[in-house]
């Protein structure tokens, strides 16, 4: 069984080595060492529970000034194991933030350890741009993102090809070797 300290410690070892490390979010860095990014691990044991951890997030992150919280990860070690589950419930996702008026204001982006886009085969290496170590929703602010995105040049069809590429250099085997455990 998966204890919440190892949940953190896997998901920040994906943070520090995928994410910033491979530069998979330009702007994730900045936030990062300024620790203005919240990781909670759910414990829920059904839909119905992790629905309130998302709703508590939600009201949470936009109460809270971005230099405190600018982003949240909320993660789950057991609850979804099946990538088309958990992409189908994206959809309900969608609707609690419509629910909490926050569309324009908050996204969510989806990782999950079987991550697949669609017309993609499950072992393409450019899945990894959206795998973690756990099903994840990335909870961002709208307007952190659009200045990060202006900050880096503007285009964020740039930053997916740039990853899409990073992760084409780097290969199944080296993002295997990089998400290794120490």
């Amino acid at each position: 069984m998966t204890t919440e300290e190892q949940v953190l410690a896997d998901t920040r070892r994906w943070i520090e080595k995928a994410v910033i490390g491979l530069n998979l979010c330009p702007f994730a860095r900045a936030v990062y060492v300024k620790d203005q990014v919240r990781i909670v691990v759910s414990t829920a044991r059904h839909l119905d529970a992790f629905l309130d951890d998302l709703d508590r997030e939600l009201d949470l992150l936009v109460a809270t000034p971005a230099e405190q919280i600018d982003t949240t990860l909320l993660v789950h070690a057991t609850l979804f194991p099946d990538f088309e589950v958990f992409n189908d419930f994206l959809n309900v996702v969608d609707d609690v933030v419509a629910e909490h008026e926050l569309e324009g204001v908050i996204q969510v982006a989806p990782f999950h350890p079987l991550f697949q886009f669609e017309g993609t085969e499950p072992d393409d290496v450019t899945n990894a741009t959206n795998r973690a170590p756990y099903p994840t929703l990335h909870l961002l602010r709208e307007d952190s993102v659009e200045r990060a995105v202006a900050t880096d040049g503007g285009d964020a069809d740039a930053i997916v090809e740039r990853n899409l590429q990073t992760l084409r250099d780097l290969g199944a085997e080296g993002w295997r070797a990089l998400m290794q455990k120490p």
